[in-house]
């Protein structure tokens, strides 16, 4: 019995959690209606606070539960690139507004960042998402490494500079800046990078 009041108490923070992810990356957290959360996610209104005792928890939740999801459909994809090249391209258009469900990751993340700057209880989340982020791709790049495909002179200091030109490029991407559709942005991260790779820019 107490398994299965386990059990449906994770199932009801999980719908939470994917409403959320809809809903303030479309309307923003301050401007969406908890009631819409919960009447979205099938829950009452009394159970999400239950989960989340504030919009901020909610945001900081909804961003990380992001992250995973996309985590999981990363590693589960039978066609991820092996060589190491063709990987980091991928791992770039997967880090880049691409498409509709990259664009909601990166309106949560902007949302983050904005919340963050004000409020230091959620710096720590941000540092941890970007933690993850650094983790991912040096794992990528010390594979090639390894395997002879990469030259690095210092991983962590490349690593770091290409996630600031994510979010730089990213955001006027995300914006619809005509001088920046997410083509250009694409090309202008990897020439960008990968010279520090010992790879073409082109």
């Amino acid at each position: 019995m107490e398994e299965s009041r386990a059990a449906a108490r994770a199932s009801a923070r999980a719908r939470i959690l994917d409403a959320a992810v809809q809903l303030i990356a479309r309307e923003g957290i301050h401007d969406v209606r908890i009631a819409r959360i919960a009447m979205q996610a099938g829950v009452s209104a009394s159970l999400l606070h239950y989960h989340f005792a504030s919009r901020d928890t909610l945001l900081a939740e909804a961003l990380e539960h992001s992250y995973e999801l996309a985590g999981d459909i990363r590693t589960s994809r039978a066609d991820e690139p092996v060589a190491a090249e063709e990987r980091l391209r991928w791992m770039i258009d997967q880090c880049l507004p691409t498409e509709d469900s990259l664009r909601d990751d990166w309106m949560l993340w902007v949302e983050l960042w904005l919340h963050a700057a004000r409020q230091p209880d959620l710096r720590p989340i941000a540092a941890r998402l970007y933690a993850r982020m650094h983790a991912w791709f040096s794992a990528a790049i010390e594979e090639g490494e390894a395997s002879g495909e990469l030259r690095v002179a210092d991983r962590d200091r490349t690593v770091d500079h290409l996630l600031a030109l994510l979010d730089g490029y990213g955001i006027r991407a995300l914006t619809e800046d005509p001088q920046m559709p997410v083509e250009r942005a694409r090309a202008e991260v990897w020439a960008a990078i990968a010279p520090g790779l010992g790879l073409a820019a082109e």
